[in-house]
């Protein structure tokens, strides 16, 4: 089997943390249970999708929330949240609030645009101001200078006996600035993301530029190094980059999981033969089979050439015990033969070492 140049440094997943609507809470359980063993696992994050009037979860914040009682070490993402949906400020606060829950583990994933099938939510979303509403790349620009704590207003201060007020968003958490990402899929995005700041999450979704060949990894590849040519210009020199492909290893898998896989697989590789759509939307294929097999194929991948850690898509549509099996696997087979060595359940964590020196003051 090839080497890659370099180990995979993190290895994380990302879930869109399906729900029956006749049942939504034993969802959102097993969603909170599939992260809680990702960190048994060694994993070094769990990423949420972001879904609105879908049945996948619509308040990652509150389920970041929760995942952070029950786990200690491993990163929380969102991958990524779309800001047409979202007030920047209530966002930055909700965010800032789970951050300091979670001792500083928190990775927010966004992205701009009109809200998908706008029209038919408008009314309820924006009932005043839909036609005015901005969705470009400012919406994100002043999220993410309300989660670095720049002032909002000049007023601030003590105002009658007990009302104290900030002119910036509170609470206010250090460190979360560094940590938002961008879900680039063109050039352009990408390079934007770079320029402003922002860490880059590159999907299993991309569009090339007109004069591009259609080839789903080289494209990847070329974005990948425009963004980091783009962050070094701009100082950015801690730019992170992030690919997230869907993989599903078989090593454990019962004869019926491998057959319910290959189909799954087999229905979505059509769509990944052309580009689609007028913007030429690709799609990466779904990569299936032994750990070594897909291992393999990642070490020829330009796209995963590019990255030292990943946050590989679980299949929207399977089942809680399918989703043990798959991480299983990923932990112990896939993530080994690509250089990854999982987290110690006693690495230090944010958290922990700011109790430590917590109790040093005291």
């Amino acid at each position: 089997m090839p080497q890659p140049d370099r180990p995979l440094r993190k290895l994380g997943f990302l879930t869109i943390g399906l729900f029956d609507p006749l049942d939504p809470a034993a969802g959102h359980e097993s969603t909170l249970q599939i992260i809680e063993l990702g960190e048994r696992l060694g994993f070094d994050s769990a990423w949420l999708r972001h879904r609105h009037l879908q049945f996948g979860i619509s308040s990652p914040v509150a389920v970041m929330a929760a995942a952070s009682q029950r786990t200690s070490r491993i990163e929380l993402g969102t991958a990524v949240t779309p800001l047409g949906w979202e007030n920047p400020l209530r966002l930055a606060e909700d965010l800032a609030t789970v951050d300091l829950l979670a001792g500083g583990r928190v990775n927010p994933g966004v992205s701009v645009g009109e809200p998908m099938q706008y029209d038919t939510v408008k009314h309820e979303l924006y009932p005043d101001t839909a036609d005015v509403e901005d969705f470009s790349y400012a919406r994100v620009e002043r999220f993410a200078r309300l989660v670095a704590g720049e002032p909002v207003r000049e007023f601030s201060g003590k105002q009658g006996v007990v009302g104290e007020f900030s002119n910036r968003v509170e609470p206010h958490s250090p460190g979360l600035r560094d940590r938002l990402w961008y879900g680039a899929g063109s050039t352009k995005s990408a390079v934007w993301a770079g320029s402003n700041g922002f860490n880059l999450l590159s999907s299993s979704v991309i569009y090339p530029d007109k004069d591009q060949e259609p080839d789903f990894a080289l494209v990847q590849q070329s974005q990948i190094r425009a963004f980091r040519e783009a962050a070094a210009a701009a100082g950015h020199s801690q730019a992170r980059v992030s690919q997230g492909l869907v993989v599903i290893p078989t090593d454990s898998a019962s004869p019926v999981q491998r057959e319910k896989y290959t189909r799954y697989v087999d229905e979505r590789t059509p769509r990944t033969a052309a580009p689609q759509g007028p913007r030429g939307m690709m799609f990466a294929r779904d990569l299936i089979g032994t750990s070594e097999e897909i291992a393999e194929q990642l070490y020829a991948h330009a796209g995963f050439q590019e990255v030292d850690e990943v946050a590989f898509a679980l299949p929207f549509s399977f089942e809680h015990e399918d989703y043990v099996q798959i991480l299983t696997d990923i932990a112990g087979k896939l993530g080994p033969a690509l250089g990854w060595v999982p987290a110690r359940a006693d690495q230090p964590t944010p958290k922990s070492q700011g109790r430590c020196r917590l109790e040093r003051d005291l």
